[in-house]
């Protein structure tokens, strides 16, 4: 399983860059999380308050 942002619904308000542990999510116009880095924890799905975080 991995997490993804969807960049339709990603408002770039780094939020879950905050969250990550092992600091694996980008910034930019949208968010991207780095899968090879992702370990899976749902902490930035949690906290994202446009729902643009979800596990694949």
């Amino acid at each position: 399983m991995a997490y993804k942002i969807n960049p339709d619904l990603c408002t770039a308000c780094g939020t879950c860059i905050d969250e990550c542990p092992v600091e694996a999510i980008s910034a930019g116009d949208v968010y991207v999380i780095d899968a090879d880095s992702c370990i899976d924890c749902g902490s930035c799905a949690a906290v994202c308050p446009s729902e643009a975080i979800a596990a694949e």
